[in-house]
């Protein structure tokens, strides 16, 4: 697995870096059907983001970092316990076999940990991993295998078309939820009841 994206870079924040994007029940894309998407970069070059709420099938941290040989199957037992509690997810259709750390912002690596906003952070290599596996790295991550992107204007106008409503994130959404409560969670952020949004709501 490729732990890389090359074209992230602080120049790439903008607009609605650092926001969460809520798919809207109406969504005509059914690959990000309840989506909750955290935008890591977003400008006129186009958007990035990681869906936060998909785990991934059959997949966990420890399976992974054994898949990877960060670790053994032996050193895989006494992995610190925190890990069994990060979360592997999907983050999209883009690049499946890359990796993504998505973080607290008490952990950085030079030149290779992008820094969203205040609290979040997202670092591409497998760096992280290592760190996380003997005890150290970040004190809040998941872990997503591939992305969401976007070309330039793409996002916009699927916001225009009702595709997607839009917050700031929330910390505590992305890293203190079950994958299964983040989609109402996030509604609710906005003051929205999830069971009262109609499947045209916003059209004309």
């Amino acid at each position: 697995m490729s732990m890389s994206f090359a074209s992230l870079d602080e120049s790439d924040q903008g607009y609605l870096s650092g926001h969460l994007l809520i798919a809207m029940p109406g969504m005509d894309d059914e690959r990000f059907a309840r989506s909750v998407v955290f935008v890591c970069a977003h400008s006129v070059d186009g958007a990035m983001g990681l869906v936060i709420n998909k785990p991934a099938p059959d997949l966990s941290l420890p399976d992974l970092l054994v898949q990877l040989e960060i670790v053994s199957d032996d050193e895989a037992i006494r992995l610190p316990p925190q890990i069994d509690r990060m979360p592997v997810l999907m983050g999209g259709p883009v690049d499946s076999s890359r990796g993504f750390v998505l973080h607290s912002a008490d952990y950085a690596i030079d030149e290779s940990t992008l820094q969203v906003d205040g609290d979040i952070c997202l670092t591409a290599t497998v760096d992280i991993l290592r760190a996380i596996a003997s005890g150290g790295g970040p004190r809040e991550a998941v872990l997503a295998l591939g992305y969401a992107g976007w070309s330039p204007g793409q996002l916009e106008g699927e916001i225009r078309r009702n595709g997607w409503l839009n917050c700031p994130a929330d910390p505590g959404l992305i890293f203190g939820a079950s994958a299964e409560d983040k989609y109402d969670r996030a509604m609710r952020l906005m003051g929205v009841d999830p069971a009262m949004l109609s499947m045209s709501a916003g059209r004309a």
